[in-house]
Order: C-alpha cells, then sequence, then structure tokens
C-alpha cells in the first residue's frame, strides 16, 4: 500500500512541478514581450519627435 502511495505522490508532485513550470515559461515570454513592446514605442517616440 505504501508503495502505490509513494508513486501517486510522485506522480502529483511532477505534474504540481509541470505546472510550476509553464507558469514560469510564461512569465518570462510575457515580460520579453512587454520588453520588445515597450522599445517598439520609445523607437516610434523618438521618431516622431521634430
Amino acid at each position: 500500500m505504501s508503495k502505490n502511495n509513494d508513486a501517486n505522490r510522485k506522480k502529483n508532485k511532477k505534474q504540481i512541478d509541470q505546472k510550476k513550470r509553464k507558469i514560469q515559461n510564461a512569465e518570462a515570454e510575457r515580460k520579453t514581450r512587454l520588453k520588445q513592446i515597450l522599445e517598439d514605442f520609445k523607437a516610434k517616440k523618438s521618431d516622431n519627435q521634430p
């Protein structure tokens, strides 16, 4: 019985770790996208300066 509990615990931990990794990757992607948008905005703003 304890063997089954260990297996379930490992499986659950693996799923939680995958979910955490997915969230971290999404946050990193959002940050890089936001940086790119800000750089593009600054470039457009400086191009429009007389």
